[in-house]
Parts: C-alpha cells; sequence; structure tokens
C-alpha cells in the first residue's frame, strides 16, 4: 500500500464575527471564481480526535433512539481510523489577496486544518430522497432547517 500524505491548504480561525479561514499563500489563488457559489464543501482533519480503539465499533452508539451497535462508518463521529470530516458551510465571504474565507457557520475548533474546499454543486452533492434509517429519520432534512433543531435531544447527556 502507498503511503498517503495529506498537506493542509489553511485553518479554521474563529473570530468575533464569527468563523473564517485563513488559506496558505502557496494555494490563494485557488480562491479565484469560489465566490460565485453559495455554498461550499469543507474537508478538515478532527486534529484534536483519539483515534478509534481497534474495534470498528462505536459502543455505545452516539446517538438516541439508534441501534446499541453501530459501525464507525455509520456515524458522524471524529473517533475513526483517519478523522477526516466534512462541511457544508455557508460562505459568506472570500479576498482572494488576504486568503481568507468568511463562513456562516463550520462544526470545528480554532486552528483545524482545512484540508481541501470544494463548490457545493447540487447536481453531484444533492441526493433528493436519502431514505435515511427509521432511527434517524426526523433529523432535519437540509442544514438550512437544522439550525432550529434540538440536537441535544439527539446525543446522550
Amino acid at each position: 500500500m502507498t503511503a498517503c500524505h495529506l498537506v493542509p491548504i489553511g485553518r479554521v480561525v474563529h473570530t468575533a464575527d464569527g468563523p473564517l479561514m485563513e488559506i496558505e499563500p502557496a494555494y490563494r489563488e485557488g480562491l479565484v471564481g469560489l465566490d460565485a457559489f453559495r455554498w461550499i464543501v469543507v474537508h478538515w482533519f478532527a486534529h484534536r480526535a483519539e483515534r478509534a480503539s481497534a474495534t470498528p465499533l462505536v459502543l455505545p452508539a452516539p446517538y438516541r433512539g439508534a441501534p446499541d451497535r453501530l459501525g464507525v462508518f455509520a456515524t458522524r463521529s471524529p473517533l475513526r481510523p483517519n478523522p477526516l470530516c466534512m462541511t457544508v458551510a455557508a460562505l459568506a465571504g472570500v479576498d482572494v489577496a488576504a486568503g481568507t474565507i468568511r463562513l456562516g457557520w463550520i462544526d470545528c475548533d480554532d486552528g483545524t486544518p482545512i484540508l481541501d474546499i470544494k463548490p457545493y454543486q447540487p447536481s453531484f452533492d444533492r441526493v433528493e430522497n436519502p431514505e435515511p434509517p427509521a432511527w434517524c429519520a426526523a433529523w432535519p432534512r437540509s442544514v438550512e432547517t437544522s439550525g432550529a433543531f434540538d440536537w441535544a435531544s439527539v446525543f446522550p447527556g
């Protein structure tokens, strides 16, 4: 198996004005044209997460109402063999010269390494009828409605 080497292209910074991503100078030209999109897909590395144990099961299951046993690949937990995460984020602004991307929100810590950014493209990224399992079928159907959802009711205290 060939070794894989990932290179962060920037990092997340949480400011009083909201989250932004600071992009390394070598990758800033890659931001040209990104401001035409309203949403982006951000791939990031959960650098503070512990690696998953030897078992691929998440015990106990991280969600209320879920089956007693869930495999790590049936969860969005950062506790996995490779803590690679993805967030669809609202794009609030791009400054190519400064190498900054303002976001409406992102679910990662200050200093989190950014591995890649892609424009959200509904023809590739949206599934019209996703058919989730019954235990999570009542969760919001879009990122726009998830902000008002009582997520505390989903995760055990």
